[in-house]
């Protein structure tokens, strides 16, 4: 009896060991945003004045929407790619938000162009992307690059 308590004791440990010496290169944000609402800043990979950024005001639109409890926001030079999460109620309506907030930012906002997602993996990216850039990981060219690949990776998934 004893025998098998050290046995147990033993792989117990051996888990325990091994879960927590598991490394995530993620940043605190990105892992913590499945499970809670971040609506982190927007993020502005261009070259252009800040006065022409609306992004700030792009956000603050699209968290008046019920349905939407997280987004988050990255200007390019010439798209703006806004990823956001729905409630879980709302999941079976997803295709219908994805058009009414398209529909309502291209009439707000006629000369912009617009890339919406409410795909997790999309959204995910768009932090990691915020992360690295206010880490002063990357520059901005390749912020830039990364953004391309964000959009390709979105259009690729529908």
């Amino acid at each position: 009896m004893l025998k098998n308590r050290k046995y147990v004791l033993a792989i117990t440990v051996f888990f325990l060991i091994i879960s927590g010496c598991s490394s995530n290169e993620d940043g605190e944000e990105a892992r913590l945003s499945l499970m809670k609402t971040t609506q982190p800043a927007p993020i502005e990979i261009s070259y252009q004045e800040k006065n022409d950024s609306v992004a700030y005001q792009i956000r603050e639109d699209v968290k008046k929407i019920n349905e939407i409890y997280d987004v988050a926001i990255i200007e390019g030079q010439k798209n703006i790619l806004i990823a956001y999460k729905v409630s879980h109620l709302q999941r079976f309506r997803m295709k219908k938000i994805e058009k009414n907030l398209k529909d309502q930012l291209e009439s707000d906002y006629p000369e912009k162009k617009f890339i919406v997602s409410s795909d997790y993996k999309i959204f995910l990216e768009t932090i990691r992307l915020r992360e690295a850039l206010e880490d002063d990981n990357i520059s901005i060219d390749e912020a830039e690059k990364r953004f391309k690949e964000i959009i390709k990776l979105q259009k690729e998934m529908t």
